[in-house]
């Protein structure tokens, strides 16, 4: 049985696509990056494509009831107000 490590992006984002994706990155770490870890969490940017932004839930975060309240509501929000091409947030947990 293989060890399972933790995926970090590996994909390499070119052209408009990574202009997208470190705007993304850039929203996380400055407005929702603080929030999260203030209560414990931590999220972190996975993958950009065809419009859906996949975060990992670290922390608190990954066992929080709220969490997908938080996702859906203040970042998945957010990310579609500041960044029209995204469509959707969705997590995974770390």
């Amino acid at each position: 049985m293989k060890d399972i490590e933790k995926e970090k992006s590996t994909r390499e984002y070119t052209g408009d696509e990574a202009v997208l994706v470190e705007k993304i990155k850039e929203l996380i770490d400055t407005y929702v990056k603080p929030a999260v870890e203030m209560d414990g969490g931590n999220i972190e940017f996975k993958s950009f494509d065809k419009g859906i932004v996949t975060v990992i839930l670290q922390g608190s975060c990954s066992g929080c009831p709220s969490s997908t309240v938080t996702l859906k509501s203040g970042i998945e929000g957010m990310l579609k107000r500041m960044v029209p091409e995204v469509t959707e947030v969705v997590s995974e947990m770390g």
